[in-house]
């Protein structure tokens, strides 16, 4: 038998009337510059992202920060929910904004790294600051643990100032500092363990272009910090979902999380203090 019009009008307008179910809002992730390009992090970083969103049922946005400092106001200002950042880039939102570390990457099964600074390979290095006294250097962003913290700090220590031992500059990313060694274009450039051996990997530089000449303590590695009030359930399923994640859902030589509290992240936290960027948190 038809269905009268009336009565389907009067269905169509009851659907009207009631309201539609609320999605809840896509989380908000960021990853800072770990790839040579942002289109380069977004493919490394999305699938842990999508995991993760997908273990908590929900729809999910991706920013790629474009230097260091950028992921540190964009979690602080509550910008996004959840990122994966430098040490240093986890401090400063934290000092800034109360951020909080759920969990601490592992590389290689390991849940440090080293900051390096590299030198072109004919260079008469033998003693390493001694020797390269007057030498261009290339210090990355500001916001860079690795590429400019802890190698300002190591300096500090030692009563040198690099801006006036050396030739500085500073602002290059990883990639560009390591390409400006290998290519002859700066003496020497800071980096980190973890991105050489991506970029020896991956053949974007040679061994022989390149070489060490000083090595930092280790590092804890990056941090899944979450804004300050995230909701308590939020934050715990996030962490649940990562520290379940397997190397699979991860860029390589990532192998997983382990879970992380402030005080993993506290020699970084003396680094800054230290040189004074963290006199008004």
């Amino acid at each position: 038998m038809p269905i009268p019009r009336r009565v389907l009008l009067a269905t169509a307008a009851a659907a009207l009337a009631t309201p539609a179910i609320a999605q809840p809002a896509p989380l908000r992730f960021a990853v800072g510059p770990f790839q040579p390009t942002p289109g380069d992090t977004r493919r490394a970083f999305e699938p842990f992202f999508a995991h993760l969103a997908s273990q908590l049922g929900r729809r999910h946005e991706l920013s790629v920060t474009s230097d260091w400092a950028g992921i540190a106001v964009a979690l602080g200002s509550s910008q996004v929910d959840c990122a994966w950042m430098g040490p240093w880039g986890y401090v400063l939102a934290r000092a800034r904004a109360g951020a909080d570390p759920i969990a601490t990457v592992l590389w290689r099964g390991r849940p440090t790294y080293h900051a390096i600074i590299l030198a072109r390979p004919e260079l008469p290095i033998a003693r390493f600051p001694e020797d390269a006294r007057g030498m261009s250097i290339s210090f990355a962003d500001a916001g860079s643990t690795s590429g400019w913290l802890v190698p300002h700090h190591w300096f500090l220590l030692r009563g040198i100032d690099p801006r006036s031992f050396f030739r500085y500059r500073d602002g290059a990313s990883h990639a560009a500092n390591v390409i400006a060694v290998a290519n002859g274009q700066v003496d020497l450039a800071t980096d980190f363990d973890r991105n050489l051996a991506a970029m020896l990997a991956s053949g974007r530089v040679r061994a022989e272009q390149v070489k060490e000449v000083w090595r930092s303590d280790k590092l804890p590695n990056d941090a899944l910090a979450v804004r300050r009030d995230l909701p308590v359930e939020t934050r715990q399923a996030l962490a649940a979902a990562a520290l379940a994640s397997t190397e699979a859902m991860l860029p390589p030589d990532y192998t997983g999380w382990v879970a992380a509290t402030p005080e993993t992240y506290a020699p970084i936290e003396a680094a800054g203090r230290a040189l004074g960027r963290l006199r008004n948190a």
